[in-house]
């Protein structure tokens, strides 16, 4: 089998699996040599994923690998969550995280940048439009976007973080009185 069409098969098995768990199929890739390669599997559901759910997972995915023995090499298979600084692969992804941070890469400059680092507004047609902190509101053309993660504000999670310690002493001390 060719490399595209392993990973085009990878993908089909690794959806089908994570509906069967319940989950979302969030992104599949082969990396590593060809005499030994890593098939990386990233799944998802709200309130995140659980050991358990990638264990069955990867034993579905597993099975059907080695039942269907089309990669011709011992390789190592890892499922897990996509993590807090997510990857977003598709359309939906920037639509479904409008209103959050995220960088995203680009194929080609767009008003001379390549790099952007804000907010996702959302999707317009084809392109995601996004406010970025140095040139503001751009639309990228989703199939120029290189690469796109959610990235975590750790500064504004510490301020929600002691505000919420704040509203907590609060109420402890108005129960007090």
């Amino acid at each position: 089998m060719e490399t595209a069409s392993v990973a085009d098969r990878i993908r089909e098995i690794a959806e089908q699996a994570a509906i069967d768990h319940g989950l979302e199929m969030v992104h599949t890739e082969v990396a590593g040599p060809e005499n030994s390669p890593i098939v990386r599997v990233f799944i998802d559901k709200p309130g995140g994923v659980t050991h358990q759910d990638c264990s069955g997972v990867s034993t579905q995915i597993g099975t059907v690998l080695d039942v269907e023995d089309f990669i011709h090499a011992a390789y190592t298979l890892e499922v897990s969550s996509p993590g807090i600084e997510r990857g977003l692969y598709k359309p939906a992804d920037y639509e479904r995280f409008a209103g959050s941070t995220a960088k995203i890469k680009t194929r080609v400059a767009i008003a001379s940048q390549r790099n952007f680092r804000g907010r996702i507004i959302g999707l317009e047609h084809d392109n995601v439009v996004f406010e970025d902190r140095t040139s503001g509101r751009v639309t990228i053309p989703f199939n120029s976007i290189a690469k796109g993660n959610l990235e975590v504000d750790v500064e504004n999670e510490f301020r929600q973080s002691r505000e919420r310690e704040l509203l907590d002493k609060q109420l402890i001390d108005n129960k007090r009185r």
